[in-house]
């Protein structure tokens, strides 16, 4: 095994827990809170505690583990730190994604450091925590990679300010796993005396919610809002009814250096902790020391874009050519002028930029004034725009090329080299501008509607390509009041659609805080909703052997058009996935049994089909399956020599014994349980060589 060094930068999630009152008091009781913390355990003026946010690791370890291929014998949480915004409320559901971001090489036999980052959202829009974890590999180094930087926390050479006792029961880990970390190690002795324990060990994260508790109590009382942040690093493991102490140095306004150690052997169980606290700052979308490019921006939504982001602290490239409205004649540099003169006198940065937008020379200008002025780009705005509105029947060729060159094209021109530097710097926001026109159509605008709706089509292929980049890209459709809207909208509405109304949108998605990549949005007035394209399920003409005939097509009208359980694909292989997939088979009604039904005993009859003989150059093991339920039984696969034997019963001695109840192991087998998911939540559990447990899926393809 290796690990998947092209994980980093995929997104993982999003994964949802939805919550009541009660899992954060059962959280909470398991990690020691009880009647001197009140408030933690009873419903009545319920506060939760901020270490909570970590009961969404549990959901998405097992999917960390699988996209970085770690070898799961040698895992260990190593580092952890939560980053908190807000305090978490006491129900609802939490939302979470996030990616791996670094993957460190401590040497050959030394290990690695696999790092990822999660974003956890509630479901009332607020974003709660960030939660960095830090993997430690044992077994995946030596790959070539870079080493860590240096993480020093000195924990002071003096008597600790605070010290806090703490005696967990034997019982603890029973309470805590029920949070969500159900690991054998923490509940079965058999286990933990085959990972080399004598006994169940405490979990790491329920001594970490101890700690927590401890910095509360000592440090901001009663006001678990406070909490800012909390880092550590796991030393050693606790056995349960082990006595610990959590010791705790002041370090200045609102910060605290901690450690656990246990209070029979003085050993380090956490150590290099770090903890900050302090009010809640205010939320508010900064764009400082990020450099914007906003193109139209002469006059009524650039302009606004152009204000608002620099009264927010960006650095601003005020780009308009201060041409007539179809985009003919000279052009005037008093129009980009103007805008910078008012974010200066507002305190702002800014610069102008008079080069069109409709050719490639252009486009590189606009950007290489933003590079040459502040030394990067990180927002582009494509504003923007001409209107040379005709019938199909009266639009001559330059109406429609005019059009194209500078909505579309225009875009093209000045998002490549935009693109190229957001690329080199890991960050960038991207914003097209479409249009209800494009959308949906509009009489007399075939030229702007087509540009205005390929500019959708270029955003679904760049979300795709800047994903990894840190590079999202969405697109607006902006009802607003603008010299090229004035004889578009009735006066009476044009009045009431200031520009203003469409910049908080689009500064969103500018913003750092932007959590959507590749979406649309109408926009004007106030009001604000999603566009997307969806497709409807479909159905298969002719079992797909032959070709339908037209009539055949009529015939199924009513099931072509349908639109009931509409899909929105990411991409195009994902929607030629399904199309060749056909449509979802409709589920069988209880009791026809007119579905084809997997079984246990099935699964076992195929195995000598399923065994990938080029994949068992040189192996030799032998996997006893111990299947448990009404559908279980036992069966033993012996592999060697590229042959695969497969047996019910026991062996006298296997190589691997896999433990799993019957609907689980079918739903493993179905794809609907992922493996690695399995085992962390102890419904995969494993016995003997761990190691030869992962070469099943290679040498098993169903």
């Amino acid at each position: 095994m290796a690990l998947n060094l092209d994980g980093v930068g995929k997104k993982i999630g999003p994964f949802k827990k939805s919550y009541t009152w009660k899992e954060p008091v059962l959280y909470a009781l398991g990690v020691g809170a009880g009647f001197s913390d009140l408030e933690f355990c009873y419903e009545k003026d319920l506060k939760v505690l901020p270490s909570f946010g970590i009961v969404t690791l549990y959901d998405f370890m097992p999917d960390l583990a699988a996209e970085s291929n770690v070898n799961l014998a040698g895992v260990l949480h190593g580092e952890q730190e939560l980053i908190f915004y807000n305090p978490i409320p006491t129900e609802g559901t939490l939302i979470t994604e996030g990616s791996i971001t670094h993957y460190y090489d401590k040497g050959k036999g030394k290990g690695a450091l696999i790092v990822a980052e999660f974003d956890t959202h509630h479901s009332n829009g607020q974003k709660l925590f960030t939660s960095v974890v830090t993997v430690f590999a044992r077994l995946d180094g030596g790959f070539g990679g870079p080493e860590a930087p240096k993480k020093e926390t000195s924990i002071p050479d003096r008597a600790p300010d605070i010290e806090v006792s703490a005696s967990p029961s034997d019982d603890q880990p029973l309470i805590y796993r029920l949070s969500g970390d159900i690991f054998a190690l923490h509940v079965d002795t058999e286990f933990a005396r085959m990972a080399g324990f004598e006994k169940p060990i405490m979990h790491g994260l329920c001594t970490h919610g101890y700690a927590g508790r401890a910095l509360i109590q000592n440090l901001v009382p009663g006001q678990p809002e406070k909490v800012r942040r909390m880092v550590c690093r796991f030393r050693s493991p606790l056995y349960p009814g082990t006595p610990f102490k959590t010791q705790i140095w002041k370090e200045g306004e609102g910060k605290a250096l901690w450690r656990v150690v246990n209070a029979s052997t003085g050993e380090t169980v956490i150590d290099n902790g770090f903890f900050e606290y302090g009010d809640i700052p205010k939320e508010e979308f900064r764009f400082d020391d990020r450099v914007a490019v906003v193109t139209g921006a002469g006059a009524g939504l650039g302009r606004v874009y152009a204000l608002e982001l620099a009264k927010r602290g960006a650095k601003v490239v005020v780009n308009d050519l201060g041409g007539p409205r179809d985009g003919t004649g000279e052009g005037s540099t008093r129009a980009a002028d103007l805008v910078v003169e008012e974010i200066k006198a507002l305190g702002g940065e800014a610069v102008a930029n008079y080069d069109s937008v409709s050719h490639p020379e252009g486009g590189e200008a606009i950007i290489r004034t933003a590079v040459e002025a502040f030394g990067r780009v990180d927002i582009l705005i494509n504003n923007a725009g001409i209107l040379r509105d005709k019938t199909l029947a009266r639009m001559e060729p330059e109406n429609w090329q005019g059009i194209m060159d500078v909505h579309l094209n225009g875009a093209y021109y000045v998002t490549r080299p935009a693109f190229l530097k957001m690329r080199e710097n890991g960050y960038g926001r991207i914003i097209m501008t479409t249009s209800a026109a494009g959308l949906f159509g509009n009489f007399g605008q075939a030229n702007y509607s087509a540009a205005k709706m390929g500019l959708v089509g270029f955003m679904n292929t760049l979300k795709l390509e800047g994903e990894k980049h840190n590079i999202k890209v969405n697109t607006v459709a902006p009802i607003a009041a603008t010299r090229l809207t004035e004889d578009v909208l009735p006066p009476d509405l044009f009045e009431k659609l200031k520009p203003e109304f469409v910049a908080p949108l689009v500064l969103y998605l500018c913003s750092e805080q932007c959590p959507v990549n590749g979406a649309i949005y109408n926009a004007g007035a106030g009001f604000f909703n999603r566009a997307a394209i969806v497709s409807g399920p479909g159905t298969i003409i002719g079992q797909g052997q032959e070709i339908p005939t037209p009539e055949a097509v009529a015939d199924h009208w009513n099931q072509v058009i349908a639109l009931t359980g509409v899909k929105e694909y990411a991409s195009a292989t994902i929607a030629l996935g399904d199309l060749l997939a056909g449509p979802p088979a409709q589920a069988d009604e209880p009791g026809t049994g007119t579905g084809p039904t997997l079984s246990v005993q099935g699964i076992f009859e195929q195995m000598p089909k399923a065994f990938q003989t080029d994949k068992a150059a040189g192996v030799s093991v032998i996997f006893q399956y111990r299947i448990s339920g009404p559908k279980g039984g036992d069966w033993h696969t012996t592999i060697k020599d590229g042959t695969c034997q497969v047996s019910q019963g026991l062996h006298n001695s296997p190589t691997t014994t896999i433990k799993m109840g019957d609907d689980d192991f079918l739903a493993l087998m179905e794809g609907k349980l992922k493996a690695m998911q399995a085992y962390t939540s102890g419904k995969l559990k494993i016995e003997g060589d761990l190691m030869k447990s992962q070469l099943i899926e290679k040498l098993f393809k169903f």
